[in-house]
């Protein structure tokens, strides 16, 4: 999945810690927007053909440093799904980059992610398709697994909702299984708080 780059290391300002106010629920230090709550979302791939990792952008989906072993360990696995032009980028220039101070995942002509196989017209995840398929031990990098959530750092982790335009069907289609992004990315935030942190959300949003 490729996204625009979110970190918030750029976007530290008391201007802006304030729009958090009146919004929010905090769970063990995490605070958690409004909108990961109210807001309803699910996938339509055959709608949006995978264009969260095809997005325009001269920034990656966000690399923690731990995932960066995890995908080398198994890049020959996650190899096997992908373009010859793809499989070239990664060997000449590895699969991910340092942007202002920010470790992200490489692109190829600031659009595909570099691990984006097509099922038909759709964009799917080489290094997800070897995991479920049992040939790796790497699901995916978590800022890809938790969208359309987004991690910023305010002091302590802040979740909110990444609305873009290109995930439109995704919001007709959670109105229509009555599913809300926590709901959504469930698997998601259980993988990166656990799951006694998730119970505790869906507590607090009436679930």
């Amino acid at each position: 999945m490729k996204l625009f780059n979110l970190s918030t290391n750029h976007y530290l300002s008391s201007k802006i810690i304030p729009m958090f106010e009146g919004s929010k629920i905090v769970i063990k230090d995490v605070l958690v927007r409004e909108e990961i709550f109210s807001k309803k979302f699910t996938c339509d791939l055959n709608k949006c053909k995978g264009a969260c990792c095809t997005l325009k952008s001269e920034f990656g989906a966000p690399l923690l440093e731990e995932e960066i072993s995890l995908i080398q360990e198994n890049v020959d696995s996650i190899e096997e799904y992908l373009s010859k032009e793809h499989i070239k980028e990664i060997r000449e220039n590895g699969f991910y980059e340092e942007k202002q101070g920010e470790l992200m995942v490489r692109s190829i002509n600031n659009r595909d992610c570099v691990f984006v196989y097509y099922d038909r017209d759709i964009a799917k995840c080489s290094i997800e398709k070897a995991y479920l398929e049992n040939k790796s031990s790497f699901k995916k990098p978590i800022s890809c697994h938790l969208f359309p959530i987004r991690i910023s750092n305010f002091g302590g982790d802040v979740l909110r909702y990444e609305k873009i335009s290109e995930c439109d069907p995704a919001e007709i289609k959670g109105k229509e299984t009555n599913k809300y992004v926590y709901e959504f990315c469930e698997e998601s935030l259980k993988r990166n708080y656990g799951v006694n942190w998730y119970s505790s959300l869906k507590e607090k949003a009436g679930r």
